[in-house]
């Protein structure tokens, strides 16, 4: 059986960290606040010169180097991002070309916080099909970008940064022993579409729009969309709660990943958690939380790692790997 495999991982992050207590001067909001609701203490924010791509580059020659790999090893790349660089052409272009890479496809993949679960799940058919051995899968975000900030609810739970992975096609048993991606899991509802969106794009407004969120509504389904997608993996794997190593979820909200971790009976020391360091980098989240703890050297080669998100539309998923 052919696995995907992580060959490589990396990250970028903006030049500024703006904290809680910088946040206190713009808004009527505190660190005290914040920390209680979110965990969030920090956050990156992009400035002049520093967009989509420019952070995606970096993520992604920092995951060839860790890697040993060049762009000329490559078949794919696709680029999960609510915040493209241009309406068109797809900002996975834009890196493609940044990287010298002349040959391959390169697209965007737009599930908003979940959009590193669905283009690792995207990448996975593509080497398991054959239609690929090697593909760079990055997620990257600038978030402060589609802002208001003077909304005080919403402006301090995000940030902008980059993090990618290289997915390479490799021989397994077909067992759960394998090392790559074992099991992936999508779903979504438009239901809930108005909970968490942008009041603007260029076939309604001709606009940018900013971020609206009913906060609450979010918190109250994100529990149970995400114990769904994982209970579903340990299905398909004949795995439990007990056999992961680490649970690396999408960093939006403290308060969500400790309730997530106790419904499914994940002892907290095993879940890796940075939404303090970075805040809510919505595709970029997983990725970035995964290099700090590959980097770090928590995550280590065998271990069972279990990825889960959930963002806008509602769309949530899970991928469940062997590092």
């Amino acid at each position: 059986m052919i696995r995907s495999v992580v060959r490589g991982f990396g990250a970028a992050l903006p030049k500024r960290v703006v904290t809680n207590q910088e946040l206190e001067s713009k808004v009527d909001t505190s660190d005290e606040w914040i920390v209680q609701r979110t965990g969030i203490r920090q956050r990156y924010i992009a400035g002049e010169g520093e967009t989509t791509a420019s952070l995606g580059e970096a993520a992604a020659r920092a995951a060839l180097d860790n890697a040993g790999l060049t762009a000329a090893d490559l078949d794919l790349i696709i680029l999960a991002t609510s915040t493209p660089d241009n309406t068109f052409p797809a900002t996975a272009v834009n890196i493609q070309n940044r990287l010298g890479m002349h040959h391959g496809a390169a697209f965007d993949v737009q599930a908003v916080c979940s959009g590193f679960i669905y283009a690792v799940t995207t990448a996975d058919a593509y080497i398991r099909g054959g239609l690929a051995k090697r593909v760079l899968v990055i997620g990257a975000e600038t978030f402060s970008r589609i802002l208001d900030w003077s909304d005080r609810t919403t402006c301090v739970l995000f940030g902008d940064g980059a993090g990618a992975i290289i997915l390479e096609a490799q021989e397994g048993e077909g067992t759960i022993a394998d090392r790559g991606v074992l099991t992936a899991k999508l779903r979504s509802d438009g239901a809930h579409r108005e909970k968490l969106y942008v009041d603007g794009g260029p076939s309604t407004t001709g606009t940018v729009g900013h971020l609206k969120m009913e906060g609450r509504e979010v918190f109250k389904h994100a529990v149970g969309m995400i114990t769904d997608v994982i209970e579903a993996a340990f299905e398909a794997t004949g795995t439990t709660a007990e056999d992961i190593d680490w649970l690396v979820p999408h960093q939006a909200n403290r308060r969500i990943i400790d309730g997530s971790a106790k419904k499914l009976g994940i002892p907290l020391d095993k879940v890796v958690v940075t939404v303090d360091l970075h805040g809510n980098t919505s595709a970029a989240s997983i990725p970035l939380a995964l290099n700090t703890a590959a980097a770090d050297g928590r995550i280590k080669k065998g271990d069972l790692v279990l990825l889960e998100a959930m963002g806008g539309g509602f769309t949530w998923g899970s991928v469940l790997i062997r590092w």
